[in-house]
């Protein structure tokens, strides 16, 4: 399926595309929404959070490691399920990529308003978002090599002053924190913070999507899910920290790591985090635009999207077509949608992703049993049947938090998924995807 395309990205490659593909709006905006939510418990939310998102992780560890094509969980759900799970898969795994990416892309213009208050308004922002967006696409369409580069030079210029914030923090404010005594929290609050964090830990999943240009995907894939969710728990529970310690009513400011560091390095402290905010998040698009349009690519490649969406452009080797879709629906997406909703969806709809995948590891070993399973898992996960009935229930607890509104809008994503499946049924044959 990936035969066109080039194989150059390598294991630090991958893990770089990963960490940007977690460490994006979340970490600038999420501190003084749980705060809000929780209080001074709230770092434990992203203790937590991180524990249940690990089980998944795990899973996909295993998972990711059988395959070395394009498409990451939309393959997956294929191989263990049939076509019709791979395409609803497919679908709901690009709205979950477009509402992140939108997500993220709001929170630029929130913190570019630190330097220039005209972009928050309506015309402003849209032109901002314009500017933000195309730049990233030209690169991708011009070659993934570039946009990998990229996304590895942005991953750097976001975690060193994140890294300076913490160690600061810890340092200067810390030794000097009262915290109010916990109150008691109710589980819904708890169950609604550690939901926004599914979101804050989730994007780990788009690095997989083009794994048919990576140079050992059956190996490094799994490397990059654990060194990313470890730097990501230990930085995010410590930002929190920091800004508990350093404001008086973290849930009051709309840039908590901005505000936070005006507290404790004045205002030199509150630009530098701003400009960290901007960088971080245009370090996540950078990365996005990489992974994403593999999605379509991986589709059309299979026969379950119309086969422009696979064409492969002669010179750059790249999936142009779905480059530019993918940059135009993200802008729409964004210029028509705030952060906290955007936020709250793409956070409900990788839920249904992350039960298929944790499903799809013992499909996948009971195939392997009757000798129908393709190539086995590089890396096997002991007890991965536990983890993996584990991973459902994490994601079936939280969508019990789901609005209507959002399951409204899932259940139109699959209904697309399903008309998708019927369509491409009636052209050809079904060809089950093996690893």
């Amino acid at each position: 399926m990936s035969a066109a395309m080039l194989r150059v990205i390598g294991r630090w490659g991958l893990a770089a595309l990963m960490l940007n593909g977690v460490i994006g709006s979340s970490v600038f905006g999420l501190p003084s929404v749980i705060a809000g939510k929780l209080g001074s418990a709230s770092p434990w939310a992203w203790i937590l959070a991180a524990l249940g998102i690990g089980v998944v992780v795990a899973c996909f560890a295993e998972v990711a490691s059988r395959f070395g094509q394009a498409g990451g969980p939309y393959l997956y759900g294929r191989a263990a399920f049939g076509r019709l799970a791979g395409i609803e898969m497919g679908w709901v795994a690009y709205l979950v990529r477009l509402t992140a990416a939108a997500t993220n892309a709001n929170l630029f213009v929130i913190y570019l308003g630190e330097f220039w208050p005209a972009t928050q308004a309506p015309l402003a922002s849209r032109l901002v978002l314009a500017a933000l967006i195309a730049p990233l696409a030209v690169v991708n369409y011009r070659g993934v090599a570039p946009g990998a580069r990229l996304s590895g030079v942005l991953l750097l210029l976001k975690l060193v002053p994140l890294a300076f914030f913490v160690l600061a923090g810890l340092a200067l404010v810390l030794p000097q924190a009262t915290f109010a005594a916990s109150q008691s929290i109710p589980g819904g609050h708890w169950l609604d913070a550690i939901l926004l964090l599914v979101f804050a830990y989730g994007g780990f999943e788009a690095a997989l999507i083009p794994l048919g240009e990576a140079k050992d995907p059956k190996r490094d894939a799994p490397f990059a899910l654990f060194l990313t969710l470890g730097v990501c728990a230990v930085l995010y529970s410590l930002v929190q920290l920091v800004v508990l310690a350093a404001l008086p009513d973290p849930a009051a400011s709309q840039r908590p790591l901005a505000a936070a560091a005006r507290e404790f390095l004045g205002p030199a402290g509150a630009t530098l985090m701003a400009t960290a905010g901007l960088l971080s998040v245009y370090g996540y698009l950078a990365g996005a635009t990489v992974n994403v349009p593999r999605l379509t690519y991986a589709m059309a490649a299979e026969g379950d999207l119309p086969r422009p969406f696979a064409w492969i452009h002669p010179r750059f080797k790249t999936p142009a077509v779905s480059v530019v879709l993918y940059a135009v629906l993200v802008w729409l997406l964004a210029a028509s949608g705030g952060f906290l909703s955007n936020l709250s969806l793409s956070a409900v709809s990788r839920l249904f992703t992350y039960g298929v995948v944790c499903a799809a590891l013992p499909r996948l070993r009971t195939l392997d049993r009757i000798g129908q399973g393709g190539t086995p898992a590089r890396f096997h996960l002991p007890g991965g049947e536990l983890w993996a009935t584990a991973g459902i229930g994490f994601a079936l607890a939280l969508a019990t938090r789901m609005t209507r509104q959002e399951f409204g809008l899932m259940a139109v994503t699959l209904l697309l998924g399903l008309i998708n499946w019927c369509w491409a049924r009636s052209r050809r044959p079904s060809e089950e995807t093996t690893p």
